[in-house]
């Protein structure tokens, strides 16, 4: 399908350019999150700008812009806004002469991806280069918004479980033993859409290795310079699901049979896990285990045994303690017990940041090392927050976050744009006035300055806002590797 890409937007962008004062030759907007709706989190991790501007801003754009004719291009566009606003509601000479330059005049400076920004601080500037197109600038607005609050938010995530396995592996396990293959994502079935679930969990991939959604690593190589057959971009999983052990119990009688040739026949070679609790958890944890000890042993890989129902943080703890009756093990150079390297313990889902410290800390009080698990998080826990038995789910809102012009022009005029809605109490819709100047303060953190325009902004001064995209391309492109170091202060 064909949208005319001035037309993936709200309705109301469409005729925003005759509503500017008449010869504005310039406007400047800013990517700001406001402020924040969850405890103690103030700062959202900046990703996603990158595969923005190359899915739309260049790709979409040229294939169904730019390189179709332009009678095609105007067309589709009166099409569906005469039949819609009405003939003579908008204008459509600004997109002919769009077509007729031949590229976006806009440039794009954003903070480097993978920095946490604090909210009220700008991330990202928008500003058009030609004077004829200066209602060009939040006429992406909406396209912009609705593609990055998401995969930001899915960083924020990603990042905020990373601090818990960082607390607690540092306590209980052996440094050598990667903290990144600690969680993965398992929530692509759950998310809004294919799109959704895959920039999502290329967003928690920033902070983590697993994950069960298979085309975010084709996004990150396409969008973030990296390729799987060299780095370490994400890894998925071999796993059982409840129809194929469920078909073999049908034929089989048993559940002994089915795991006995997962071990000597499809997978001799290979870690798996194998969901457990089709029938009786506790008895195949103790008995049936047992019998395939043998099995187990042998097997060139790890077996992960897997809960699916019931309490997960009684489930997986209790399920490493029984194994360790069964299998042994070793003692760490910390103090705690590691599992034989043939059997380990694994939830797939439903995995929320307090059963996350639940777990770690239950394996802790016991003498246990908190890598005899592996964890994942669901479509709930990556769109949800519980805090203070409330749930608080992700949205554009939960940071506030907004574009909103700031600075214009009327030939050589500044004109400084700014919002400050006294009915706004608590004062976070009020914007920024005039162009801006992100820097680090003198207590290292993330700050910024407004009130400048084009005569006196500080050219010479530190500015975290870089220009990453300038008329029609891409000026500045960020690596996967650099913006998992960036995010994690080179500690991936």
């Amino acid at each position: 399908m064909r949208i005319p890409p001035l037309l993936l937007c709200d309705f109301y962008k469409t005729v925003h350019s005759e509503q500017y004062p008449a010869g504005i030759t310039k406007l400047t907007s800013y990517f700001t999150p406001r402020m924040s709706r969850l405890n103690e989190q103030d700062k959202l991790v900046m990703f996603g700008l990158q595969a923005f501007i190359k899915k739309y801003l260049i790709e979409y754009f040229n294939e169904n812009f730019f390189d179709i004719p332009k009678e095609t291009a105007l067309t589709e566009y009166n099409r569906i806004l005469s039949h819609t606003l009405g003939k003579g509601a908008y204008q459509d000479d600004k997109i002919a002469q769009l077509y007729d330059l031949g590229y976006l005049p806009l440039e794009i400076k954003a903070i480097a991806e993978g920095t946490r920004v604090p909210v009220k601080v700008p991330m990202i500037e928008i500003s058009n280069t030609h004077p004829q197109f200066a209602w060009l600038v939040n006429a992406i607005e909406t396209l912009m918004s609705c593609s990055l609050w998401h995969p930001m938010l899915s960083a924020n995530v990603g990042y905020n479980y990373r601090q818990i396995v960082n607390k607690y592996y540092a306590q209980s396990v052996e440094d050598n033993v990667p903290r990144a293959r600690a969680l993965g994502d398992f929530s692509m079935r759950g998310q809004e859409s294919l799109e959704s679930a895959t920039a999502s969990s290329a967003a928690f991939c920033l902070s983590f290795l697993n994950t069960a959604t298979v085309p975010a690593i084709p996004w990150l190589e396409h969008y973030y310079n990296c390729d799987c057959t060299k780095e370490p971009v994400a890894f998925g999983a071999i796993s059982t699901e409840h129809s194929v052990m469920c078909s073999n119990y049908a034929v089989d009688g048993n559940e002994t049979d089915m795991i006995k040739r997962l071990l000597t026949q499809i997978y001799p070679h290979h870690s798996f896990s194998m969901v457990s609790d089709s029938y009786d958890y506790w008895n195949l944890v103790d008995k049936l285990v047992v019998e395939c000890k043998d099995e187990i042993l042998s097997h060139d890989g790890a077996l992960l045994i897997r809960g699916d129902s019931g309490d997960p943080a009684e489930i997986v703890t209790q399920t490493v303690f029984h194994l360790w009756n069964t299998f042994g093990g070793t003692v760490n150079s910390k103090g705690y017990k590691v599992l034989n390297p043939h059997i380990k313990a694994i939830y797939g889902d439903s995995i929320t940041p307090q059963r996350a410290e639940k777990i770690f800390r239950t394996l802790i009080e016991h003498g246990f090392a908190c890598n005899n698990v592996s964890l994942g998080v669901g479509s709930f826990s990556m769109q949800c927050l519980e805090e203070n038995q409330e749930f608080k789910p992700y949205t554009r809102d939960t940071f506030g976050i907004a574009v909103k012009a700031t600075y214009g022009e009327i030939g050589k005029k500044p004109l400084l744009i700014f919002k400050n809605p006294k009915t706004d109490d608590a004062h976070f819709k009020k914007s920024q006035r005039g162009l801006c100047r992100v820097f680090y303060n003198e207590q290292g953190e993330i700050t910024y300055q407004d009130g400048f325009d084009v005569h006196n902004f500080p050219t010479l001064e530190e500015n975290l806002l870089q220009t990453v995209f300038k008329d029609g391309k891409l000026i500045k492109q960020f690596t996967l590797h650099e913006i998992r170091n960036t995010l994690h202060g080179g500690n991936f």
